[in-house]
């Protein structure tokens, strides 16, 4: 098979020859038809993440695509399904979180001892094929292609746990900061649960944009964002938690602030508007399967569409440097077809 590997730290991109692994029990073997490069994917590369592997390595935890083969003991699976391959494989069942009987989420990746964790920690999808555990695999809606299925794994799952963390009631507001790969799924998924979604923005070039993503108001920072009515839930998926602070302007009483971006700055708030105001700020990330299998139903329906770069495996040094660079819009997708 044909793999992408980082060979070593802040290196580009290499495809290389690797021998298809194999299933072992409880395993499934999946032919990857697309896998989407995250913004984890560019922080690992860079040094600015680690999850104690080194390099050489294969990245990659957005991946579909189609069982090939069953290990022993698997039920749950057939040949011929098609699949998304999830980012938390499994944890380790024995570590002191572990015995609190806690989901597999991604608090549970940042606290259990020994995470499997796709593309961080084992071999990740940016491959031909890749050998999982049944259980880290989800069905994919038959109605959603495999490189609009991909980033739904990660960053779309993102999107819609985020919304749902924050428990909307009927008639709230939903601002989603920042559109970009997170933002743009973010506000698709407020809008088709049928709120009234509003998308800040700086960007000229965005605002249009998002009307089409079906924004009902676009607004350039928190202070219009309060002349517009506010926000009752505000998605942050900006990597600047400036930007967050800015947007709090906005955020009405007994609001909810989620934030789901990765920023390294740190994040200011007011003391008087957070005690008056009842103002929550919930972290958020993958929180829990089943809201996957909800973020992939809602794209199958065709409510929620990944605008995606797809390049050609052979070209995976260049969906690197692209997506590094901020050049896509708004997901790079590698076709392993």
């Amino acid at each position: 098979m044909r793999t992408v590997v980082v060979p070593a730290l802040d290196t580009a991109w290499e495809t290389r020859d690797a021998e298809i692994p194999e299933v072992t029990a409880g395993q499934v073997l999946v032919r990857v038809h697309a896998s989407g490069i995250c913004g984890t994917d560019v922080l690992i590369t860079q040094g600015k993440l680690s999850f104690g592997v080194g390099f050489p390595m294969a990245l990659g935890h957005e991946g579909a695509g189609e069982v090939v083969a069953v290990g022993d003991g698997v039920s749950s699976r057939e040949v011929g399904d098609r699949v998304g391959i999830v980012t938390l494989q499994k944890a380790c069942g024995v570590c002191a979180w572990c015995r609190r009987g806690e989901p597999l989420d991604f608090v549970t990746a940042a606290n259990c001892e020994s995470p499997v964790l796709t593309g961080m920690n084992v071999p990740g999808t940016h491959a031909g094929y890749v050998a999982v555990p049944a259980e880290a695999t989800v069905p994919l809606p038959d109605g959603l292609s495999y490189e609009h299925a991909a980033p739904i794994m990660c960053v779309g799952y993102t999107a819609w746990a985020g919304l749902r963390r924050a428990s909307p009631q009927p008639g709230d507001r939903v601002a989603v900061s920042g559109i970009g790969g997170l933002g743009h799924l973010a506000v698709q998924y407020a809008k088709a649960a049928g709120f009234t979604t509003i998308a800040v923005t700086r960007s000229p070039d965005k605002q249009e944009l998002a009307r089409e993503l079906g924004a009902d108001v676009v607004v350039s920072d928190g202070a219009q964002l309060r002349e517009a009515g506010g926000a009752d839930v505000l998605l942050n998926t900006n990597g600047s938690n400036q930007a967050v602070s800015d947007a709090m302007q906005g955020l009405a009483p007994r609001g909810r602030l989620v934030l789901m971006g990765i920023a390294f700055d740190a994040l200011s708030v007011t003391n008087m508007q957070m005690v008056m105001n009842s103002v929550q700020i919930l972290g958020s990330a993958h929180n829990g399967t089943r809201y996957l299998v909800e973020a992939l139903s809602i794209a199958g329906e065709g409510k929620v569409t990944p605008m995606v770069d797809v390049f050609d495996k052979e070209h995976a040094a260049d969906a690197y440097r692209h997506t590094a660079a901020g050049k896509s819009r708004f997901r790079t997708v590698i076709s392993f077809a």
